[in-house]
């Protein structure tokens, strides 16, 4: 989200009052979408398939798996329609599946996104996740923040201090994976801070198609080599039917690409050594 199409939403939501950023149910042919405004998608689903991942940032999410593929907890930011938590809820049979969500707007709508009723292994959380995660330490291994409102990322949810909570919240072995907007001029800054957070063990990917980059910061002394990773994303793709080989190829980029002299980035992972 550029500073210009910022600029415009806050326009919007004067123009419009308490109406602006309202979630609302968007019925396409194929697919139901919920949107906060006129202006984007925040999630999707396709009607034929409603526990599947419809958009590709979703998908690329699921990279976490590349570095803890047996998750016993999962923590989700973010509600949206529902599109992870319910797709981790049904592929990870022995996870427990918690999403945190502010707006109450959005958690009401969840029957329509075919969203699984709260259980034992189920549940959503209505509340402030920045006030949850602040004093939670170890409760879980992989946390996936995918937390936005009509203006994009709330600051909020992008703090040193939020990012380092949820590091805390993380057991030896988690993984913390959050969705970037590319077009926010704080990229950059999301980045290092996170990076910061996970003692500099990061890695980055960028969605297909759409205009995302995925952060995955690893809380471990030692990650894999690239051979491993791209043999673990083979396996993925056997088991589960989700190609997760081309996220790596991007990973493997970036890093290459930072590991050159003169790029902008005052961190550089050392790939399959203790870091």
């Amino acid at each position: 989200m550029s500073a210009d199409h910022n600029q415009f939403r806050r326009a919007l939501a004067e123009r419009w009052g308490k109406t602006f950023g309202e979630p609302v149910i968007h019925e396409g042919l194929r697919t139901r979408s919920l949107c906060f405004d006129a202006l984007g998608i925040q999630s999707s689903m396709r009607k034929s398939a409603p526990l599947e991942l419809d958009l590709p940032y979703t998908r690329a999410m699921m990279s976490f798996q590349l570095f803890r593929p047996d998750p016993k907890d999962i923590l989700i930011v973010g509600l949206g329609g529902g599109s992870l938590s319910k797709y981790c809820f049904h592929r990870f049979p022995s996870a427990r599946v918690t999403t945190v969500e502010i707006d109450v707007r959005v958690i009401a709508l969840r029957e329509w996104f075919v969203i699984p009723p709260d259980s034992e292994r189920f549940q959503i959380v209505h509340a402030d996740a920045a006030e949850y995660l602040a004093d939670r330490a170890g409760v879980a291994d992989v946390i996936l923040l995918d937390g936005f409102d009509a203006f994009g990322l709330p600051a909020s949810l992008s703090s040193q201090s939020f990012y380092d909570a949820c590091h805390a919240a993380l057991r030896d072995e988690g993984v913390l994976v959050a969705n970037l907007l590319n077009s926010d001029p704080r990229l950059a800054t999301h980045l290092d801070r996170i990076r910061r957070a996970c003692d500099g063990k990061l890695f980055h990917t960028m969605a297909r198609r759409e205009g995302n980059t995925i952060a995955i910061g690893v809380k471990q002394g030692t990650v894999p080599g690239w051979l491993d990773l791209y043999a673990r994303a083979e396996a993925i793709t056997k088991s589960m039917g989700l190609d997760l080989y081309r996220y790596v190829k991007k990973m493997e980029r970036h890093h290459r690409a930072e590991a050159v002299p003169g790029y902008p980035s005052s961190h550089t992972l050392t790939v399959g050594q203790d870091v």
